[in-house]
Order: C-alpha cells, then structure tokens, then sequence
C-alpha cells in the first residue's frame, strides 16, 4: 500500500494559470435500496489467492457503512474473516451456499 497521502490538488502542486482554482469532485453517496430491491450476485474467486477459494459478494448498492454491517454479519454467521473491499464482500472460504440462504432470509430475494 503506498504512504502518499492524497493532497487536495489531486496531484496538481503548481498551476501557471492565474485564473487557476481547484475545486474538489464532489462524491455522492447513494441512498441504500432495500434488500428486496438489492441484485447481489455470490461466486467463488480463487484469482489471485495463491489457489484459496473465497466467496463473493457483488453488486451492493448504498452506503459504505451498510455495506460493512451486511459484511461483518456474514463473517459472523459463517464464523470465518473477510473484507469489505471497493462494495464487495469477500468471505473466506466456500460458502456460496450458506450466504445465498442467508441473504433470502434476510429479505434479498433478487440474489443470484
């Protein structure tokens, strides 16, 4: 992981523009869709892994904190680690059955 903080030029230092202003991108958040409106897709990954299979959860949208809690119960219920990464959870482990079962019962009918 790299050191460099992230400055608020976006790697701009010097503009020889005199009419030169920065203004940040604005990121917004999307609201949470309710689990019944969520299409999360559940694969197994080994890419990458050194031949671990873990499973994957996609296609979450909403807010990072939702998406840490949905994460955090399903390292739970499965008893094993993970990480919330870039909206995917990533579960260590096969369990690609046990989190679709799980997912339905908690209200995500659209899981794939």
């Amino acid at each position: 992981m790299s050191k460099k903080k992230n400055t608020p030029g976006n790697g701009i230092v010097y503009s020889t523009d005199p009419n030169f202003s920065f203004e940040p991108e604005h990121t917004e958040e999307q609201e949470t869709l309710s689990p019944a409106e969520q299409q999360l897709r559940v694969k197994l990954d080994t890419k990458q892994r050194a031949g671990k299979v873990v499973t994957l959860v996609d296609g979450f949208v909403g807010k990072d904190e939702d998406v840490e809690k949905l994460g955090k119960d399903l390292k739970t219920k499965c008893g094993t680690g993970g990480s919330v990464k870039d909206g995917q959870i990533l579960i260590q482990g096969d369990y690609k059955e046990k989190v679709i079962k799980w997912l339905q019962d908690w209200g995500y009918k659209k899981t794939k």
